[in-house]
C-alpha cells in the first residue's frame, strides 16, 4: 500500500521528467528555455531522492529499475550535456552551474571560510606578539625574511618573468585546491588540516610583514587577486566536505549512491574553482608585478570583490525562481 501512494505520487514527476528528456533527445539542450532547464534540473535531483527512497525501503525491483533508469539518463543531460559543444558546456557551467551549486553549498564553505579566518586570527594575533612564534604555524623555510630590499623589488615580483610567474601561481594554487578536495576522502580531516594551514600561513605572513612596516604594501599587493583566490581556496574546501559528507552522512540513500551524488556536486564546484584560480593567476602574474599605486591596487580588489559578490548572488538564477535561492 505503501509503495502504490509512492508510485501515484511521484508519477506525474517523473513523466514530465521524461517528456523534458525526450525533447532534449530530440532537439538538444539548447532548445530548451531557461524554465525548462530549471525543471529538469529539478527534477534530476527528485528523482534521484526517489530513487534513494526506493532502495531504502526495499520497494519492487521494477520500480527501482525504472527509476534507476530515469535517473541516469537525467544524470547525462543535467551533468554531461551529451548534446552540446565543448564551449557550450564551459558556458552552462560557470553561468548557471557553478554558481547555484555554490549556492546551494554555502553551510560547508562558510565553515571552510570560518576556519581559515580563525587560524589566520590567531597567527597573526601570536606572530605580532612576538615574531619568533611565527615557526610555530609554518615551516621555517617559509617563513619570509622581510626586508627593504624586498620591498623595493615590489616583494620579489618582476614585469620580466610575469608569464611564467603566473603560470607557476595557477598550478600551485589549483594543485593546493585539489588537495583540499581530494581530502574528502579522508572523511573531511585533511580537507580542514589544509584549509586551516592556509590561514596559519596567510596570518603569519601578515604579521611579520606587518611588524616591519610593510603591512599595507603587502596588502595593497594581495588586493588584485586574493579575493578571487581566498574565495576559491574556501569553496575547493566545501567541495571537499560535500564529498565527505557522502561517506560520513549519507542519510536515506545507500552510501555509494550518496558518494555518487555528492561526488557529482563537487565535481562541479573543482571545475568552476580550476576557473577561479586561472583567472587569479593571471592578476597575480601581470597586474600584481606592475608598480601601481597602493589605491589603484585596492580599487582593483574592490572591484573584483563586489563582481564576485554579485557573481555568485545573481548568476543563474531565472525570472521564474527570482523570490527564492537557485
Amino acid at each position: 500500500m505503501r509503495e502504490a501512494r509512492f508510485v501515484d505520487a511521484g508519477r506525474p514527476r517523473w513523466g514530465e521528467l521524461e517528456e523534458l528528456l525526450a525533447r532534449a533527445d530530440r532537439a538538444g539542450l539548447r532548445r530548451l528555455n531557461a524554465a525548462e532547464l530549471d525543471a529538469l534540473a529539478l527534477g534530476y535531483r527528485a528523482a534521484t531522492s526517489d530513487l534513494a527512497m526506493a532502495r531504502a525501503r526495499g520497494y519492487d525491483d521494477g520500480t527501482i529499475g525504472y527509476l534507476n533508469r530515469l535517473v541516469a539518463r537525467a544524470h547525462s543531460r543535467v551533468y554531461a550535456g551529451t548534446s552540446a559543444g565543448g564551449w557550450s558546456k564551459a558556458v552552462a557551467l560557470f553561468t548557471t552551474s557553478f554558481p547555484r551549486e555554490v549556492r546551494r553549498s554555502w553551510a560547508a564553505i562558510a565553515l571552510c571560510a570560518l576556519l581559515s579566518l580563525v587560524a589566520g586570527t590567531i597567527a597573526y594575533v601570536a606572530t605580532s606578539a612576538d615574531p619568533a612564534n611565527a615557526y610555530a604555524f609554518v615551516p621555517p623555510a617559509a617563513v619570509p625574511s622581510v626586508s627593504g630590499s624586498l620591498h623595493d623589488t615590489n616583494f620579489g615580483f618582476d614585469r620580466v618573468y610575469a608569464p611564467a610567474m603566473s603560470a607557476l601561481i595557477i598550478t600551485n594554487n589549483i594543485k593546493v585546491a585539489a588537495i583540499a578536495f581530494a581530502g574528502g576522502s579522508t572523511a573531511g580531516i585533511i580537507t580542514l588540516l589544509i584549509v586551516g594551514f592556509n590561514g596559519l600561513d596567510l596570518g603569519t605572513v601578515a604579521a611579520l610583514f606587518a611588524h616591519n612596516g610593510y603591512g599595507m604594501d603587502l596588502w595593497a599587493t594581495i588586493a588584485p587577486h586574493g579575493v578571487i583566490e581566498l574565495t576559491a581556496i574556501q569553496i575547493a574546501g566545501g567541495a571537499g566536505l560535500i564529498l565527505a559528507a557522502g561517506y560520513v552522512r549519507p542519510g536515506r540513500a545507500r552510501r555509494v549512491d550518496a558518494l555518487a551524488a555528492n561526488g557529482a556536486r563537487a565535481v562541479v564546484l573543482m571545475l568552476g574553482v580550476a576557473g577561479m584560480l586561472v583567472v587569479a593567476g593571471l592578476i597575480e602574474g601581470f597586474i600584481s608585478p606592475q608598480r601601481f599605486s597602493p589605491e589603484v591596487r585596492f580599487a582593483v580588489g574592490a572591484v573584483t570583490a563586489v563582481a564576485l559578490c554579485a557573481y555568485f548572488v545573481f548568476a543563474g538564477r531565472t525570472k521564474t525562481r527570482a523570490n527564492r535561492a537557485s
